[in-house]
């Protein structure tokens, strides 16, 4: 199954979900193995929060997957492949709420993209190895999204 996915896509990926996990490592009270990122003396991203962190990257990259679902629909006539690209960045925008919220949308967020690429793959938009990788880099995000629900909840 893995060995079918590009390297570089699967690589890429993988990276991709390295913010995802410290802010679950952070979430669940231990930020010690990720301190912040800093340009000399300033921060860029504190790691104190980690479902702030959950929040802000999650939507970060549902919006980067309804690009991704753009490029898909080019290779169909059917307007409804470019509308179903846009909504996981219309979710993503209109996410609101408190923390707990916030994230549990993100989590339904990231189940809707996945039932939105079953459809562009049904139509063959998107290349054969699509679905493993995605499939894995799904559930690692539901994963650390479900382990920030246990900060915001006390939080």
């Amino acid at each position: 199954m893995i060995r079918q996915i590009p390297r570089a896509p699967l690589l890429l990926g993988l990276a991709g979900l390295l913010p995802f996990v410290a802010g679950a490592i952070v979430s669940l009270g231990d930020t010690s193995p990720v301190g912040f990122l800093a340009t000399a003396d300033h921060p860029l991203v504190s790691l104190q929060n980690g479902p702030a962190l959950l929040i802000a990257y999650g939507t970060v990259i549902l919006s980067f997957m309804s690009g991704v679902l753009w490029g898909f629909a080019t290779r169909s006539e059917m307007p409804l492949y470019y509308v179903l690209s846009v909504v996981p960045a219309l979710w993503a925008f209109f996410n609101t709420g408190t923390e707990l919220q916030q994230l549990l949308k993100l989590m339904v967020g990231f189940l809707l993209l996945g039932l939105i690429e079953q459809l562009y793959l049904r139509a063959r938009l998107a290349p054969e190895w699509w679905q493993p990788l995605r499939t894995m880099l799904t559930i690692g995000v539901l994963v650390c999204l479900y382990c920030g629900t246990f900060a915001a909840r006390v939080g």
